[in-house]
């Protein structure tokens, strides 16, 4: 009987393409989860991995999507912008769109900004659940489900060890998020990105040692949060780091 091996797959945008670099590296070494948890890009990225699909048609369907491409709607400045065109995405790919039909059981963190606490989805409206998870503050409006609002998981939690806590044998985590601590400048449209991600780090940090491999490639911060033009760039840098982590991985007891 193989051990229960959990992944948790931050949030990031556009940078969440690196989970499938890093995922196609542990395929290579004989590594599969059998449990996934995420945030935002993650969730998305777990959530088509869990379905089934492949990676290079995992990232296909996101570079086509244009799910996590941001960029020609944060020059409009005519307020939120509704998650609605996700919705008819995410339907053409989950044909039953449930997360009982998912390979892989699946957990999603979502923000409740009416109750101001973390959910985390596991089964029922697998779209929903997506749009919930990934739904930027300030830039889209909050998403109404089971009679509450929800934004982005990132907000509470970015990287969602928990619910693989005491269930999975091993947990990896990837984490999309590093920044380059010394910069000589930050453009205005890097800042809020920017202290977003340093104001969360310290709690993810609290999390590494529940991780049996943690897995960060440096300086994510050199690509943009809402910006695919880079995809297979970034698919190629979260690969090839992981690669690095061939012995550690090899050492990792795998079976019972």
């Amino acid at each position: 009987m193989k051990r229960k091996i959990g992944i948790v797959l931050s949030g990031g945008g556009a940078r969440g393409i690196a989970h499938l670099g890093v995922l196609k590296a542990l395929e290579e070494f004989g590594v599969v989860p059998t449990h996934i948890s995420g945030t935002s890009a993650g969730a998305i990225a777990g959530a088509f991995y869990a379905s089934g699909y492949s990676i290079p048609e995992i990232v296909s369907i996101l570079k086509k999507g244009q799910i996590f491409n941001f960029s020609n709607i944060l020059i409009k400045r005519q307020g939120l912008f509704a998650m609605k065109g996700f919705h008819d995405i995410y339907k053409e790919y989950f044909s039953t769109d449930s997360f009982e039909d998912l390979n892989i059981p699946l957990y999603i963190a979502a923000t409740d900004i009416l109750k101001g606490e973390l959910v985390y989805f596991s089964s029922g409206n697998l779209s929903q659940a997506l749009m919930a998870s990934s739904c930027i503050p300030l830039l889209f409006q909050p998403v109404n489900y089971n009679d509450t609002l929800f934004v982005d998981g990132g907000v509470l939690n970015n990287f969602p060890t928990e619910p693989l806590t005491g269930q999975c044998d091993i947990i990896i985590g990837s984490y999309v998020n590093s920044i380059k601590k010394e910069v000589d400048q930050v453009h205005m449209n890097n800042i809020v990105d920017r202290c977003f991600h340093l104001a969360m780090k310290s709690s993810v940090q609290s999390k590494i040692d529940s991780c049996t491999l943690y897995i960060e490639p440096p300086n994510m911060s050199q690509f943009s949060l809402f910006n695919l033009k880079r995809a297979d760039e970034i698919f190629d840098y979260g690969y090839q780091y992981a690669l690095t982590f061939e012995k550690q991985i090899k050492e990792l007891d795998l079976a019972l």
